[in-house]
């Protein structure tokens, strides 16, 4: 079996596999593959055309695409001319998408306006067009549609397929230290920050997760479902790339979509959310409907699918629990597979490169945590950002003097050098002097009847800092508050009973690229306005 020598760049990672097994496929996508001869060929025309546009080393080429073939071809061909592939997320809107491409600069912006399950047309009729004055060019992937919107109408807009029909790109300017991925976050409480990364960390961490998480297996074949414009969805294709293994695009977040293309490909590996995985196991029947998968790495995101490690077990699928973020890539830890089932439910693992460290500090005094004591959470290891565009200030508050990324997430420190992620820092209440993970008390809620999900916020009170819940409700079901609080005081210490419970339609989201994430501001507001009314 060929095996690929360790590479400093990402054109590399893909060049290697060209050479060693040509004629292997890359990507699947519908009836057709695309082998790695074939993605290398493909990305060297990209990259003329993109130079023929202005492109070169250090310029922004933002990729507005679901998960479709012309995405890697022009990731790559970033690659190849030293240039940065900057994500945009698919469900994003207009103000989202001009303000990206403005604030990065980009210089040419990838788009299908006729694709037929997200509406770009729509999307970008409502950009202003001054917004996009800087683009240099459209490229357009797929048809272009009959009317054009007032915004993109002035730009040179330039059918992907033209850029294939262009001479082999010769020059190559990737690098181990060149810049080449713009990641943003989800921006829940701010402005989106832009997270740089550089071509040997992005090549380094695809191999070395390709090795720990076993992707260089003869077999392996990836279900490429969660979108590229995330690092989760990213670095799982990208790792599966660097094994030499084929991956199957997936266009969209469609249940039955994925089921079929399970049941059709059979896949070794898969990766996704808690409520993706709960609905597949809903959808396929049998006592083991995904048999070829080797075990499935997921999120937590939904407390009310606390046990769905337990319930996928019971029907043949292990999960295992994971760990990353924008500034640390995706996959940055996994939990053991032996492990027993209630830590390998866990987020958070051993972390993949053995260069890699984690500590946890007191986020008021300062202090180094020993383990099992929760605190800030703050990683090191040769996968971390360089930092953020434009945003000096940004950076110098996230990377410490010594080199480690500062998460803002809370998480304990085990026994063995792995940890485990709790919540989101930002979303601890410090309640009666104590940390409280919200998750403790939004997973107890659920357990009522016709309660659907819980959220859970802290807000400063005239006695003190008090926990406010608000929950969804199943239809037909009625709302009693007393009895919510009646079941907390049963069952949660005094200090964490919410001070009151609201019952709301849905809970106020921001798009992310793995779903949507709460914006648990906008419930401090909401429960601000109702206690104060």
């Amino acid at each position: 079996m060929p095996v690929a020598k360790p590479v400093s760049d990402v054109w590399t990672l893909l060049a290697d596999w060209a050479e060693l097994t040509p004629g292997a496929p890359a990507f699947l996508h519908g009836d057709r593959a695309i082998s790695f001869a074939e993605l290398a060929e493909r990305s060297l025309r990209v990259a003329q055309g993109l130079a023929d546009l202005g492109v070169g080393p250090g310029d922004r080429v933002a990729i507005w695409l679901p998960n479709v073939p012309a995405y890697p071809l022009l990731y790559f061909a970033c690659m190849r001319l030293g240039a940065i592939a900057v994500a945009v997320n698919t469900r994003y809107r207009a103000v989202e998408v001009a303000e990206i491409v403005t604030r990065s600069g980009a210089k040419v912006l990838a788009c299908a306006p006729g694709f037929r399950r997200i509406d770009f047309l729509s999307i970008l009729a409502g950009i202003e067009s001054h917004a996009l004055d800087a683009l240099k060019a459209l490229v357009v992937v797929g048809d272009e549609p009959a009317t054009i919107p007032p915004a993109i109408e002035r730009l040179q807009r330039v059918p992907f397929d033209r850029l294939l029909t262009r001479p082999r790109r010769g020059a190559n300017n990737a690098g181990t230290k060149a810049v080449c991925n713009i990641f943003t976050t989800s921006g829940t409480t701010s402005a989106p920050k832009f997270v740089m990364h550089r071509q040997g960390a992005i090549a380094g961490h695809a191999q070395q997760v390709a090795r720990v998480f076993g992707f260089e297996a003869a077999d392996t074949l990836s279900l490429s479902i969660l979108p590229l414009c995330g690092v989760f969805g990213f670095n799982q294709t990208l790792s599966t790339l660097a094994a030499g293994k084929p991956s199957v695009l997936v266009e969209s977040y469609d249940i039955d979509t994925i089921a079929g293309l399970i049941e059709r490909h059979r896949p070794t590996t898969l990766f996704g959310s808690d409520d993706m995985i709960a609905r597949l196991l809903d959808r396929m029947p049998g006592e083991r409907p995904m048999p070829s998968v080797r075990w499935a790495g997921y999120a937590n995101f939904n407390a009310a699918l606390e046990s769905i490690a337990e319930t996928a077990e019971q029907r043949g699928l292990v999960l295992r629990g994971l760990y990353g973020m924008s500034e640390v890539q995706a996959l940055y830890s996994v939990q053991p597979i032996e492990a027993p089932t209630a830590r390998r439910k866990k987020g958070g693992g051993v972390p993949t490169s053995p260069l890699a460290h984690v500590r946890v500090r007191d986020p008021e005094t300062g202090a180094l945590l020993g383990p099992g004591q929760p605190g800030l959470l703050e990683c090191a290891g040769p996968s971390l950002m360089v930092g953020y565009w434009g945003n000096d200030k940004a950076t110098a508050e996230t990377i410490t003097a010594d080199g480690y990324i500062r998460t803002g997430d809370l998480g304990e420190l085990g026994a063995d050098g792995g940890f485990t992620f709790l919540s989101r820092m930002g979303d601890v209440l410090r309640l009666s002097g104590f940390l409280v993970n919200p998750l403790e008390i939004e997973t107890h809620i659920q357990k009522l009847p016709g309660i659907e999900g819980c959220q859970t916020i802290a807000l400063a009170r005239p006695d003190g800092v008090r926990a406010v819940s608000f929950v969804t409700l199943a239809s037909s079901t009625a709302f009693d508050e007393g009895a919510v609080i009646a079941h907390c005081r049963q069952g949660l210490a005094n200090y964490k009973v919410p001070l009151r419970v609201f019952a709301v339609d849905d809970f106020p989201k921001t798009p992310s690229p793995n779903g949507f994430k709460i914006q648990r501001n906008k419930l401090r507001e909401m429960a601000e306005g109702l206690l104060d009314s």
